[in-house]
């Protein structure tokens, strides 16, 4: 899909029923257009796997969600690829941090 302007990534996320300011669209078209990507960084719940889920929907493409957790490194993170072993990580290291508050 070839988007022309930032209006077009704008209206076609409100047809997938998000509602994106300027910044959100500019940052996305100007990826698509250099197809070059996007690291979105927020706290939880702030929205980024819904843009992650909006876009999917828009290329018509899989969407693969990495979960991400502090000491995580790239060979790690591309190349071992294991959800369930990720998600044993990142609570080994939440309760290790919480036992440290004690």
């Amino acid at each position: 899909m070839s988007f022309t302007s930032v209006d077009d990534v704008r209206l076609l996320m409100e047809k997938q029923q998000y509602i994106v300011d300027e910044s959100i669209a500019t940052t996305i078209f100007l990826a698509l257009r250099l197809k070059k990507p996007v690291l979105i960084e927020g706290e939880p719940g702030s929205g980024k796997t819904e843009i992650a889920k909006v876009l999917a929907k828009m290329l018509n493409t899989e969407l693969i969600r990495l979960q991400c957790y502090e000491g995580l490194d790239a060979n790690a993170a591309l190349y071992e690829w294991d959800y369930p072993r990720q998600m044993l990580r990142i609570r080994l290291e939440e309760a290790a941090r919480q036992a440290k508050k004690r």
